[in-house]
């Protein structure tokens, strides 16, 4: 017999569909004075789900979907979901040509777009000739479905893009049981969420990180997420205040944009309840300054588009070690392994650095109509990440650096976090990325980029390289410092190291 019996069936779109059984009167979507409860929610997507099917499309399509952090976007991703089509969610900063490039790679039958994003998406799906159609609209005017597609549990039901920094972008397939078991265990294991809950929805929900445990977590365990259109720390402030919010999920850049309001704040600061952090490394200093800030603990996690997202994750059950991931989350294994072999996977002992490879409900099903590039990805059944780390006997995982960018100096391996880390404990730094620029003597020389904290006087960087000497290793301390006003983030608030490389290696 199968693992999976033929007449098997599950839907992410059960996320919402049992949660308005269970929570109908209660609020699921605020959007500035937009509020749905989750009967209205699970209305709406039925009817997009049905004005989908007048336009053609069927179980298995693939629909696009471009938009902010809007009410209509939760009506929508849960209305293609109900018709049993495929969501494609689009980023938001991608020009037409680049739009037009995933509408023809994921062969997407209609993209839905909402206000700004309209014009961009009318230009992309013309270029690539589908059809194009207005989120609001689809909600109206159809006589919501009965009820929704069911679907296998290994059906696609998201496809996320890559970045493309390695190449074109490629669509991860994540399946109906990658998507419902990340949502489960973001909520009852990393993320800890419960149904009281309101949960600031400020992180992209077309990134996986803003869909699944944000988004998809709150829904299934029926807590309210408060959309933040724009993120800015002053305006996440208020919105805490205003709304009552005591969830908060960011990226570290995030973290310290509301620190840095906070300083200079009138209003008495919002305590939260928890807080996850991921997408990048948060410094240390910055947990426990937000945390002693708004009376809260910080737990980070980590995890790609390809785990769903969520793979491990500090967690209340064990609570947070500082500086770590923290344990590999309910039925995924997480593990070392040695970054030198690319045709096998041999892991390594408890601390030992290496390459973090993953295995799990939470895997996709591979990068789409790209089987080499899937081969490559998936060896021996595990996932190759290309992140370095390492895992103590407790099974606590420590994130070293990407395997990109590590810098070999001298011979040397130079990690960046463990750079950044140092520097951002300087009182006049406020953010800090640390390449490598190429050098004729050493191969590669190390550079950091800051941006001077606050109200804090100018950094010198000859001072800041004479302070740094003393607290690492000569091979790991910057050459060169360059003091900027902002780093180049991508719209999940990651800093774009491979644009400082760009600019700085022509200065």
């Amino acid at each position: 017999m199968s693992a999976s019996a033929p007449n098997a069936t599950l839907s992410l779109a059960a996320v919402v569909a049992e949660s308005a059984r269970m929570y109908p009167d209660k609020v699921a979507v605020v959007d500035g004075d937009t509020r749905l409860t989750y009967r209205a929610l699970w209305d709406r997507a039925r009817r997009v789900a049905a004005a989908l099917r007048e336009q053609g499309v069927r179980p298995g399509d693939r629909v696009a979907l471009m938009m902010g952090n809007v009410a209509d976007f939760p009506v929508v991703y849960f209305g293609i979901l109900a018709a049993g089509a495929v969501v494609v969610p689009v980023h938001l900063l991608l020009t037409a040509t680049e739009v037009a490039y995933v509408l023809r790679d994921s062969e997407a039958k209609l993209i839905v777009c909402h206000g700004p994003t309209t014009e961009v998406a009318i230009l992309a799906a013309d270029e690539a000739g589908v059809a194009v159609a207005a989120g609001g609209a689809l909600s109206e005017g159809s006589m919501a479905t009965v009820g929704y597609e069911h679907r296998s549990p290994e059906d696609p039901a998201v496809i996320f893009y890559t970045s493309g920094t390695t190449g074109t972008p490629k669509g991860a397939i994540l399946t109906h049981l990658n998507m419902v078991l990340n949502a489960t265990v973001s909520a009852l294991d990393a993320n800890d969420v419960r149904a009281t809950d309101i949960v600031l929805g400020c992180l992209p929900l077309f990134h996986a990180f803003g869909q699944t445990a944000s988004m998809n977590a709150a829904f299934r365990m029926g807590a309210t997420i408060v959309l933040l259109t724009r993120f800015s720390g002053d305006a996440a402030i208020e919105m805490m205040a205003r709304e009552g919010v005591d969830v908060f999920h960011g990226v570290p850049a995030m973290y310290i944009a509301l620190l840095d309001a906070a300083r200079s704040s009138e209003r008495t600061l919002p305590s939260l309840r928890t807080c996850i952090s991921g997408g990048a490394s948060l410094p240390v200093r910055v947990l426990d300054e937000f945390a002693a800030a708004f009376s809260t603990t910080v737990f980070e996690g980590y995890g790609l588009s390809e785990t769903a997202p969520v793979a491990c994750a500090n967690q209340a059950a064990f609570g947070a070690r500082p500086g770590t991931v923290g344990r590999p989350v309910w039925g995924v294994d997480v593990e070392i392994a040695d970054p030198e072999r690319e045709l096998t996977v041999e892991l390594l002992p408890h601390g030992e650095v290496g390459e973090i490879v993953i295995r799990g409900h939470n895997i996709f099903a591979g990068y789409l109509n790209r089987p080499d590039a899937t081969a490559a990805a998936v060896v021996d059944g595990w996932f190759r990440t290309g992140d370095l780390g390492t895992k103590d006997a407790d099974g606590v995982v420590t994130i070293v650096d990407r395997k990109k960018d590590v810098i070999i100096r001298g011979g040397f391996n130079v990690y960046p976090r463990e750079v950044e880390e140092v520097l951002a404990s300087h009182p006049g730094v406020s953010q800090v990325a640390v390449i490598g620029l190429p050098d004729r003597t050493r191969g590669e020389e190390v550079c950091a980029v800051i941006v001077p904290a606050a109200g804090a006087a100018g950094i010198d960087p000859t001072t800041l390289i004479e302070w740094s000497k003393s607290r690492l290793a000569k091979h790991k301390y910057p050459r060169r410092v360059h003091v900027v006003d902002t780093l180049p983030m991508g719209p999940s608030h990651k800093v774009l190291k491979r644009e400082l490389r760009e600019i700085f290696s022509r200065a």
